[in-house]
């Protein structure tokens, strides 16, 4: 099995065709058919099935797809590293649905334009899934609620966020979990370190959720309070940002639940020049930040 094989089999399975993928490999198709078929034979399984003129993953072409990609990324990583450690290559970044909205859009705009050759791809995810993403070797990083005391992983703190639960307008001061008990919740689904915080806080207090209400998009979120519908918990740097906000009233969580820190994680030994670039950049980016602030106050 070659690293060029894997490289069609990867084109092809992100294309969903021979000839699609033969055109943005600037390859004839026989080409790209004929070492496929080569890998096929030495692994003894079949990689695609063809279904409605679209070839189709196999069972065994999904697992080799995830091992394609982290295998032909080493490949990526090893030519940068012996280049002279320049930054070249996939980089695979998890992060939060709101880190991805409030906190990234400067350092991305940076990242691109100082080190054009990395292809950096932003994978948003509840932060579950990223750890699982960064545990499978998957992500090469993860923007997650942290700090993780897991083995294996390493980290910096990116931002500290506030949570506020935010009700319709008119609701009282919220001293407690008691005071929402029973209303309808409008968060993300399992996994989400936000709403294992906002389950935290009810059970601290004995106090019974309401109906679990799973929404994708903090926008939406907001909009069903605005309705009437429920609560939802958010960054209040996430709230400050959505238009409508005005039409909530947004209460500060009680001691330990109130403050969140963001970190940076990834694999101990799996610092390299995409990564240490990132760090780099977003650590400048926070003394930046904090320089700002010591001269506003």
């Amino acid at each position: 099995m070659e690293l060029s094989q894997l490289r069609i089999f990867q084109a092809v399975a992100e294309a969903g065709s021979i000839t699609r993928a033969a055109e943005r490999m600037h390859r004839v198709p026989s080409n790209l058919s004929t070492r496929l078929r080569q890998l096929e034979e030495q692994l003894g399984v079949e990689l695609f099935r063809r279904e409605r003129q679209r070839l189709q993953l196999s069972p065994a072409g999904k697992v080799l797809l995830d091992y394609a990609g982290r295998m032909l990324a080493l490949r990526d990583e090893a030519v940068a590293a012996v280049q002279g450690g320049q930054p070249a290559g996939d980089f695979a970044l998890g992060t939060m649905y709101s880190t991805a909205a409030i906190h990234l859009p400067a350092l991305l705009a940076r990242y691109h334009k100082t080190y054009p050759a990395v292809n950096l791809q932003v994978l948003p995810a509840p932060s579950g899934e990223l750890l699982e993403g960064l545990l499978s070797g998957r992500l090469d990083a993860a923007l997650v609620d942290g700090p993780l005391a897991l083995a294996g992983l390493d980290g910096v703190p990116l931002c500290e966020e506030t949570l506020v639960l935010i009700t319709e307008p008119d609701h009282p001061p919220v001293h407690s979990a008691r005071d929402v008990a029973g209303r309808a919740v409008f968060t993300f689904r399992q996994g989400c370190a936000y709403r294992m915080r906002l389950e935290a806080w009810y059970a601290q207090d004995h106090a019974a959720m309401g109906r679990v209400m799973e929404i994708e998009s903090y926008p939406s979120m907001l909009a069903c309070v605005i309705a009437g519908s429920g609560v939802a918990l958010m960054a209040q740097s996430m709230l400050d940002s959505l238009p409508g906000r005005e039409r909530v009233a947004a209460h500060r969580l009680q001691s330990p639940f109130d403050l969140a820190t963001t970190w940076l994680m990834w694999r101990k030994g799996m610092r390299g020049a995409n990564l240490s670039a990132w760090i780099d950049l977003q650590q400048g980016e926070t003394v930046a930040e904090a320089a700002q602030v010591a001269v506003r106050a």
